[in-house]
């Protein structure tokens, strides 16, 4: 993520795990014990420190906003927890955060411990109006279904790709059908402890 202060024309980074055969997930019902290893591991969440704090703006879909809202208020405040893992909560707690979705209606996410969060409808429209606002850059929190629809409208700048060794045989695919791009890789971190990759790619 750029360290810059807060400017407009803002990049918009795209961070996802994915398996070897290129699903990001088995289905609806994924319990992601498949990637768990690597993303518990000291040495993913040092990797991901180094994403989230640049970002001012927090984007995700309802699956991420109900999976997140049930799981990270508690490790926040679970004294186990690592300091890096309370700051991330805290992070995700009052960040500005669109969630983009058909079902949800505003009072949802209102009833969540989290705050600073708002519905998105048009997800093209929304975002390009988000790079075009002062700030630091956006996230897009591991959401394939709203990657893919940024990718399509060719309104990712930065994608942090985290390969796990393990092929899921079936699920959804982080990458739309006919989808052709041309990236540069600007980084490649190794995690010894999970045999996991995560390449970081641009676009200039």
């Amino acid at each position: 993520m750029s360290n810059s202060t807060q400017r407009a024309d803002r990049r918009v980074a795209a961070e996802v795990t994915v398996s070897m055969d290129g699903y990001s997930s088995t289905g609806p019902d994924d319990d992601m014990s498949w990637c768990m290893e690597h993303i518990l591991s000291g040495q993913s969440e040092l990797h991901y420190e180094g994403i989230w704090r640049g970002a001012g703006t927090a984007v995700l879909g309802r699956v991420n906003w109900e999976g997140f809202t049930a799981v990270w208020p508690g490790l926040t405040e679970d004294p186990a927890s690592s300091a890096r893992t309370r700051d991330l909560g805290r992070w995700l707690a009052t960040v500005e955060k669109v969630v983009f979705t058909k079902t949800l209606v505003q009072a949802d996410l209102d009833r969540t411990d989290w705050v600073n969060a708002r519905i998105g409808r048009d997800l093209e429209a929304e975002v390009r109006a988000l790079k075009q606002a002062e700030g630091r850059d956006i996230l897009v929190l591991n959401s394939a279904s709203i990657i893919q629809g940024l990718l399509g409208a060719g309104l990712v700048d930065d994608l942090y790709l985290t390969v796990v060794p393990t092929t899921l045989g079936g699920g959804l695919r982080l990458f739309p059908d006919n989808f052709a791009s041309t990236w540069q890789l600007a980084t490649a971190t190794t995690f010894p402890g999970s045999s996991t990759v995560s390449l970081h790619y641009y676009r200039a």
